[in-house]
């Protein structure tokens, strides 16, 4: 099509075929954590390699990264401009529970301007709808304006376990001067949004002991201790009333926010009733002294996630618990290194353990580093031009409260900053049963794309780090 059909052109003649491709995507149950999808992963990679093929893309490879592959293609003809990295992934969560689908969730459903199934929000639509937009401005133009290279994983619901080993051996392969993801949302159908950080990340789990077994409530009740009355101590401790996070040396390395974030922070809408009924809660608490969205975007949280201890079964059995435990993970800001946060609150719950009860304290391997983006930087500032064209206004700066660890290993491996620019909203259900995306999105995230690219061609090489 090259010197016959402009990009736009080229994106309305392939809209049916863009979308039959997606049905494609779809249909394959790309499973990540579960054992018995592991094929289905594989063939997931061989479909994004084979598209990528289909699209002109060169230098196409399926790498083997631990269980799950990723996979890699460039277009590298544009010497002396910028070079630009769309990463995303092409595996899914589980889809249960399949009683609370309207349709099968790896059978995608068309209606109402919808896709239907597990993986179209996040993100196997915002995954075909970047290499499509960019194949379209490769086919109309027979060039692109910049260098591009893309890296789309297999493991990415699971954590991106194997991807650190990965990037590390393939510095140059994967050099580049930015990073754009597709893995994100927009704030609204009108209103675009740019994520500027994301928290950091640590996990751990505490079990008291006080018995060797569960005792007679009768027999011992006031003479023995208690394991979950213990641990209600010990967790008790962590935090005071307000919500302020007792752990020594928890806040010492914390970045304190700017007048300059506060006031992007809280320059984008909040209504407080609405929040509330949107969730179903009755009240909004936390650290004093901040809004809600400072709060869940820049402030870290420790959070008790989940506990046992004792009966909880029908009725009533009456025992002394000898076993008392709880999960807790915390989400963190600037700064703050996950394993130095462990270390603070294993030493504060050995401090206060109480008397009589012997602690058991697990640390889990699951983290991630704290990642934030200067708002001045020359790359975020173009995406948000183009943003600003495409939707009508300017997008909200916001933060996320929860983790993407491959941003921060971008920036210490390649030396690039990560720019979250997906179409997903949050109202579609990733995660859960009837996930969807809107595909009046799908289209304007093609554009988006290829409007980026563009504009980044303005840009010096090295100009964004």
């Amino acid at each position: 099509m090259t010197g016959n059909a402009t990009w736009r052109e080229v994106l309305k003649e392939n809209r049916q075929r863009y979308l039959d491709e997606m049905v494609e995507l779809l249909r394959i149950p790309s499973v990540s954590a579960s054992d018995d999808h592991i094929d289905d992963v594989k063939r997931a990679a061989q479909w994004v390699a084979d598209r990528l093929k289909k699209g002109g893309f060169e230098n196409v490879e399926i790498c083997p990264t631990g269980v799950h592959d990723a996979v890699y293609a460039d277009w590298m003809h544009a010497p002396g401009m910028p070079t630009v990295l769309i990463y995303g992934h092409f595996d899914v969560q589980p889809a249960d529970p399949l009683e609370l689908w309207d349709s099968p969730p790896f059978e995608p459903v068309i209606k109402d301007g919808r896709i239907y199934a597990r993986g179209t929000a996040d993100m196997k639509s915002n995954l075909i709808l970047c290499l499509t937009g960019v194949e379209a401005l490769l086919q109309s133009e027979g060039k692109l304006p910049v260098n591009v290279k893309f890296l789309f994983e297999g493991q990415e619901e699971i954590g991106s376990r194997d991807l650190p080993a990965f990037v590390a051996a393939n510095r140059e392969k994967l050099a580049c001067d930015i990073v754009l993801t597709p893995d994100g949302i927009q704030w609204n159908e009108e209103q675009p949004c740019l994520c500027m950080g994301f928290k950091g990340l640590c996990a751990m789990e505490v079990e008291v002991e006080t018995a060797g077994m569960d005792m007679h409530s009768g027999l011992y009740g006031g003479a023995v201790p208690n394991a979950a009355h213990a641990l209600v101590q010990l967790l008790g401790s962590l935090r005071d009333a307000e919500g302020n996070i007792l752990v020594e040396g928890f806040y010492d390395s914390v970045r304190p926010l700017t007048a300059g974030e506060r006031e992007k922070i809280n320059e984008v809408p909040f209504d407080a009733d609405t929040y509330k009924r949107e969730i179903g809660v009755t009240a909004l608490v936390g650290e004093p002294g901040y809004s809600t969205y400072e709060r869940a975007w820049a402030r870290p949280t420790l959070d008790v996630n989940g506990l046992w201890g004792g009966y909880s079964g029908g009725g009533v059995k009456t025992v002394i618990p000898a076993k008392a435990g709880a999960k807790i993970t915390c989400r963190l800001v600037a700064n703050q290194v996950p394993e130095k946060i462990v270390d603070c609150i294993e030493a504060h719950m050995k401090k206060h353990c109480p008397a009589g009860a012997t602690l058991r304290f697990k640390r889990f391997g699951a983290s991630a580093n704290p990642y934030e983006m200067p708002s001045d930087n020359v790359g975020v500032q173009a995406v948000a031009e183009v943003l600003t064209e495409v939707y009508g206004r300017a997008p909200y700066f916001v933060k996320m409260g929860g983790s993407l660890p491959i941003t921060d290993m971008f920036r210490q491996e390649l030396g690039a900053y990560t720019v979250d620019v997906g179409f997903a909203l949050d109202d579609e259900r990733m995660h859960s049963p009837n996930e969807f995306m809107r595909l009046g999105d799908f289209d304007r995230g093609q554009v988006v794309y290829v409007k980026m690219l563009e504009r980044l061609a303005r840009l010096a090489p090295g100009s964004m780090g």
